[in-house]
């Protein structure tokens, strides 16, 4: 099993997007790249900690590769707005990618520069791998046990529209 570590907005999101690619097996929301041990949600909300809404995803790398996870995380949120996802305004909504180790940051680091060639101003920030804390519990698997809250209502399908849309061939089968 592989690990990716991303941030794209709210880890609500993000988990519900990468949940629905074959090869994935667990989305882990949570809470990385700032200077307090062990945050809390309350901690972070305010932006003080410097911590980024992540998650860690495992995947299966003969089912889906580190550059096919790049794609759908690139295609599903807006890596050209500094430390915002809609209606979502703070650095802990910063678009990250966290690398693991040198394959993931070279393989990062050429999607974000194709991007940009293509006319892009990805504001992304790519940096090694800090330390990851796991959310509270509450948080894991949001969207599929609180379907109708009304942030996911708003804020989640339309991500899940366009994934369905662009990425066809790497969804689970239902």
């Amino acid at each position: 099993m592989q690990h990716a570590l991303f941030g794209g907005g709210c880890f609500w999101c993000t988990e519900a997007v990468f949940l629905q690619l074959k090869g994935v097996s667990a989305v882990t929301s949570g809470y990385a790249g700032g200077h307090v041990q062990q945050p809390t949600y309350e901690q972070i909300c305010n932006g003080d900690t410097q911590h980024a809404e992540v998650i860690m995803i495992d995947y299966d790398e003969a089912q889906i590769s580190f550059t096919q996870l790049l794609d759908v995380f690139f295609a599903t949120h807006d890596p050209t707005t500094l430390n915002r996802q809609g209606n979502d305004v703070g650095t802990q909504y910063r678009s990250v990618i966290y690398y693991l180790n040198e394959e993931q940051r070279v393989q990062a680091q050429q999607r974000i520069d194709a991007l940009k060639a293509d006319g892009l101003n990805i504001v992304t920030e790519l940096s090694p791998a800090p330390v990851f804390y796991p959310a509270e519990d509450y948080h894991q698997n949001f969207f599929a046990r609180n379907p109708s809250q009304g942030y996911c209502n708003f804020a989640i399908p339309p991500k899940l529209m366009k994934l369905r849309s662009k990425f066809q061939d790497l969804l689970k089968e239902e």
